[in-house]
């Protein structure tokens, strides 16, 4: 009995944190969730990477597409999860609207914030993304740090089908991965 009820706490805190974070990035009557505040924080996001970390220009002008994710909240307590909204935009023009989400267990204490571009550097990487019903974050990506940031569009000899930066931390949980994010089109 003292086990399922540490279990049922740590389940209903779980839950609770993901609801207050859904809340706040849904909005709740606190802000818009539809395309233009989506687009005006991905436009925030690329003008921060771009400033930022002026290697990704140019890994944009190579890449099919990329997808911006502005604001990612991750909050766990034994049981966590993560949601978020973005635009994937081909050559500079938005075409699809997705939701990032992840469910995780474990040790884990605390929340966080984060954004993630995905670059899209085949044609075939990007088909399958847009192809997908709900495409996982897997080994296909390579990892970037934003400190590869400032010469990332320079380096890139060898084609990866999708590169991911995570970058514009701030929280209490230590390090940031996209590894189980699911990812799926919305409409705003």
């Amino acid at each position: 009995m003292t086990q399922f009820s540490r279990r049922t706490f740590l389940a209903m805190g779980g839950v609770g944190l993901l609801a207050g974070c859904d809340g706040a990035i849904m909005g709740n009557g606190v802000g818009s969730t539809g395309a233009a505040q989506i687009d005006a924080r991905v436009q925030a996001t690329k003008s921060f990477l771009f400033t930022n970390y002026p290697g990704t220009r140019d890994l944009e002008q190579k890449a099919y597409g990329v997808l911006y994710m502005p604001l990612v909240t991750e909050a766990g307590f034994g049981i966590g999860g993560s949601y978020g909204r973005g635009a994937l935009q081909v050559r500079g023009a938005t075409v699809d609207y997705y939701a990032a989400t992840r469910a995780s267990i474990g040790f884990q204490i605390g929340a966080q914030q984060y954004a993630h571009a995905l670059f899209f550097m085949t044609d075939a990487g990007l088909q399958d993304f847009r192809r997908a019903s709900g495409w996982a974050a897997s080994a296909d990506i390579r990892y970037a740090t934003p400190q590869d940031g400032g010469s990332l569009g320079k380096e890139t000899t060898e084609i990866d089908p999708v590169i991911g930066l995570i970058f514009g931390q701030q929280g209490l949980i230590a390090g940031a991965s996209l590894a189980g994010v699911k990812y799926s089109r919305i409409i705003p």
